[in-house]
C-alpha cells in the first residue's frame, strides 16, 4: 500500500465488521446478523441535469476524505429482538465526524475505550491537572446505538456514521 492510499476492503474486514457487535435479549442467541458497508459520496449530474450526490462503495481514500459506514442489523429469527444495541469501533487510522452518527429509532452513545460509554456532554476527559473536559469528537473510539424499538423478525435497523481518514 502506497502513502498516499488507504484499502477500505481491508479496513471492512479487519478494523470494522470484524469487531462490530450486536445484542439483543431474545431466546435465540445469533438472532442479529450485521453486515457493515463503507461508502463514499459521489456527485452526478441527475435525470433532470441537476446535481445530485449519491453513496457508492469506498474503494480507495486518501487523508481526509471521509467514509459513510453503514451497519445494517437484520432480526434472522422468529421472534421479535429487544433490548437491541450495536457497539461498533471507529477504525483506528480514522476520525470520527462530530453528529454524524444518525439517531432515529436509537440512543446514540459514545465511548473513549469501548468499555464505558455516555452522551456526549457526560464523556470526560481527565487532564493532567486533575480537571476534566468533555471529550472530543475526534477522541470517540467506539459508537453505540441503543436501538429503542424491538426488531420484528425478518425486519432491519440501520445504523450510520462518519470517519475521516488521517
Amino acid at each position: 500500500m502506497n502513502k498516499g492510499n488507504f484499502s477500505l476492503g481491508l479496513l471492512a474486514t479487519f478494523g470494522l465488521a470484524a469487531t462490530t457487535l450486536a445484542q439483543a435479549d431474545t431466546t435465540k442467541p445469533g438472532c442479529i446478523a450485521l453486515k457493515t458497508v463503507a461508502e463514499v459520496e459521489e456527485s452526478f449530474v441527475n435525470e433532470r441535469g441537476e446535481q445530485s450526490v449519491r453513496l457508492k462503495a469506498a474503494a480507495k481514500v486518501v487523508p481526509g476524505d471521509q467514509v459513510i459506514w453503514t451497519v445494517t442489523a437484520a432480526n434472522v429469527c422468529d421472534k421479535a429482538a429487544d433490548r437491541v444495541f450495536i457497539d461498533n469501533p471507529v477504525p483506528n487510522q480514522m476520525t470520527y465526524v462530530a453528529d454524524s452518527a444518525t439517531e432515529v429509532g436509537a440512543e446514540v452513545l459514545f465511548s473513549l475505550d469501548g468499555a464505558r460509554f455516555a452522551t456526549p456532554r457526560d464523556l470526560l476527559v481527565k487532564n493532567s491537572d486533575g480537571t476534566a473536559r468533555a471529550a472530543r469528537p475526534d477522541e470517540y473510539t467506539h459508537i453505540r446505538w441503543n436501538l429503542r424499538n424491538p426488531i420484528a423478525p425478518g425486519q432491519m435497523a440501520v445504523a450510520r456514521f462518519r470517519a475521516t481518514l488521517k
